[in-house]
């Protein structure tokens, strides 16, 4: 009977150790369980590797390599941009250039001979502007241009009814133009190296012309002069040759432009007119070339 009363016993201590041992090892592994998920998530936050966590200083600052960008509509399409020039940098650059064109008897089959021209422009653009945001200046750039053609002959003869020739006829040009520009830049990588830009200037310029020619056997002098206002595009490329020294190449694109041109011939004024246009297209006489510095 005793033994009979000692085996329940042993099934129940039995039992319950058994219990016992289950629960603690259920605490264990939920225990493992969650220092594996918050190791999980620490690192799933703050990636080692992730580009978009690198920061720089700037000044006194410490600033992210990455600036969103502002989304036109409801969906988020996760467009960045790089820092390239960060806010409160000063530029000041300088842009140029120079074309030239010259042959001598020159001939077109038999209908153009003795075609004799000498042509050039020159241009020459400092300007200077702060940078009120990351990537984002404005301010003031000037304008001289200087252009002159001389022709020292030409001779034409398509038909015995269309001939005739032309000698001595020569052309200069001046202008000057002042104006206020907004430009935003879009860095390429981290390295702060290469960068591409928009650059949208208003422009108000005068200048005049100078035309001379023979006509009847008299010299013959007609002077332009010229006031113009005008709205231009252009976008462009910058490196950075050194850490605060840039190369900038610029393309004319767009513009609109509203011009006055008042005319005078032998100091007699024989008219004035007013015109408007527009242009889009790729001018391979626009081209620009400059350097920058930056502090």
């Amino acid at each position: 009977m005793r033994l009979l009363s000692l085996i329940p016993m042993k099934k129940m201590i039995f039992t319950g150790i058994m219990v016992l041992a289950a629960c603690f090892a259920a605490t264990d592994a939920q225990a493992q369980e969650i220092d594996s998920l918050a190791v999980y998530s620490e690192f799933e936050s703050l990636p080692v590797d992730d580009p978009l966590d690198k920061m720089v200083i700037v000044g006194n600052d410490t600033v992210s390599m990455i600036l969103p960008q502002r989304n036109f509509g409801r969906y988020d399409r996760g467009l960045f941009n790089f820092l390239f020039i960060p806010k409160g940098q000063w530029m000041f650059g300088l842009m140029a250039s120079y074309g030239e064109f010259n042959t001598e008897d020159a001939q077109l089959l038999n209908a153009i001979t003795n075609f004799d021209f000498k042509g050039k422009m020159f241009s020459i653009k400092p300007s200077f502007g702060y940078f009120i945001g990351n990537n984002q200046s404005i301010g003031l750039k000037f304008n001289y241009t200087r252009g002159e053609a001389s022709l020292g002959s030409l001779s034409v003869d398509i038909d015995e009814d269309i001939n005739f020739s032309l000698k001595d006829v020569s052309y200069f040009s001046n202008s000057y133009s002042i104006g206020v520009f907004y430009r935003t830049y879009v860095g390429l990588s981290t390295m702060k190296r290469f960068g591409v830009f928009n650059d949208i200037d208003l422009s108000f310029g005068s200048g005049s012309s100078r035309f001379k020619r023979y006509y009847g056997g008299e010299l013959r002098d007609t002077r332009t002069n010229v006031t113009s206002v005008a709205l231009n595009f252009s976008p462009g490329l910058c490196v950075f040759i050194m850490d605060n020294v840039s190369f900038n190449v610029s393309f004319g694109v767009f513009g609109v432009s509203l011009r006055h041109e008042k005319q005078l011939t032998d100091n007699v004024v024989e008219g004035s007119r007013t015109s408007s246009g527009a242009n889009f297209k790729f001018n391979l006489f626009n081209i620009n070339f400059g350097l920058g510095v930056h502090i």
